[in-house]
């Protein structure tokens, strides 16, 4: 029986710091498996939560939102004096700090991955941020991501480790001359103007895209790119494409299926996978298109 609460204890800590790093909407932690396992406890597991949540050293070094984590420590002290008389100095002493701190314009999700290793991600603190609503994590990239992880060998030769003969960018306290590391170059293309040399100075072996079908004009936009994309890709095989997004709106999802019939290209719904990673709502319904780009597809609009 021991046994047993131990394995629901590590398993209610892995939840909230899961959720608390990657900064996931509050009603979405398992707030009443807390107050359950707080009246047949003391504070001890409150004092863990604390440990694996705003004092985790990710979170020291990547803090996210300071209003999120004041949300979450006063959510924290609610549930706590619902269940125990006697105060909880940390709690407090934890809430004190964030009280009088200021909210940076940056602030950071972290995702923890099956590895054992973290990503970090920098966003904006704004609601809009330099004209644009962007500039935060959507739930289809993370849905895409947990795909590439059970799919590893669609990327086979993607970023394969090869010595880099370029000149490395430079990072701060890491030597990068005679290391080993994938090639990723970042690149600005607009959709609308990239013109075929540019497209095939790429040569990608694959290409994903994820939460980029939210208006008419940017479907119609990355179908006539992906057109002029096969059509460049003269002597090699033209790269398989993923676009991953969340169906908000379904008129949305038909457009797009039936612009890639239009044009001639192909795609298959990719089936779910098994495993949930990273926490993100759990009520969306998120796909995945293969699309199977060829190198005969037409260029231009139909009249």
């Amino acid at each position: 029986m021991a046994r047993e609460e131990n394995v629901n204890s590590a398993r209610l800590l892995r939840s909230f710091e899961r959720r608390f790093l990657a900064t996931r909407g509050l009603r979405s932690f398992p707030w009443q498996s807390l107050e359950e396992k707080l009246r047949d406890s003391g504070s001890e597991l409150l004092l863990d939560i604390l440990q694996k949540t705003v004092k985790h050293p990710l979170c020291v070094k990547h803090p996210p939102s300071v209003k999120y984590v004041r949300c979450f420590l006063s959510e924290l002290i609610r549930k706590h004096e619902a269940v125990h008389e006697e105060p909880l100095d940390e709690l407090y002493e934890a809430l004190a700090e964030v009280l009088t701190a200021e909210e940076p314009t940056q602030c950071h999700r972290s995702y923890l991955l099956p590895s054992g290793d973290s990503v970090t991600l920098s966003e904006s603190t704004a609601i809009v941020s330099h004209g644009t609503t962007g500039l935060v994590t959507w739930n289809a990239a993370l849905y895409l991501a947990e795909w590439a992880i059970e799919n590893p060998a669609v990327f086979t030769h993607s970023l394969s480790l090869e010595p880099d003969a370029t000149t490395p960018m430079q990072h701060q306290g890491h030597d990068t001359h005679n290391s080993e590391s994938p090639r990723v170059t970042v690149a600005l293309l607009d959709w609308d103007t990239a013109t075929a040399p540019q497209l095939a100075a790429f040569q990608p072996d694959i290409v994903i895209a994820a939460d980029v079908l939210y208006c008419p004009e940017t479907i119609l936009s990355l179908v006539g790119l992906l057109q002029r994309l096969s059509a460049c890709q003269k002597d090699q095989r033209a790269p398989d494409a993923y676009v991953a997004f969340t169906i908000r709106n379904p008129e949305t999802c038909q457009m797009f299926t039936t612009e890639l019939g239009r044009v001639g290209i192909p795609w298959e719904a990719v089936p779910r996978h098994d495993q949930k990673l990273f926490p993100y709502e759990e009520h969306s319904e998120t796909t995945i298109l293969k699309l199977t780009l060829q190198v005969h597809t037409r260029l231009g609009r139909s009249p």
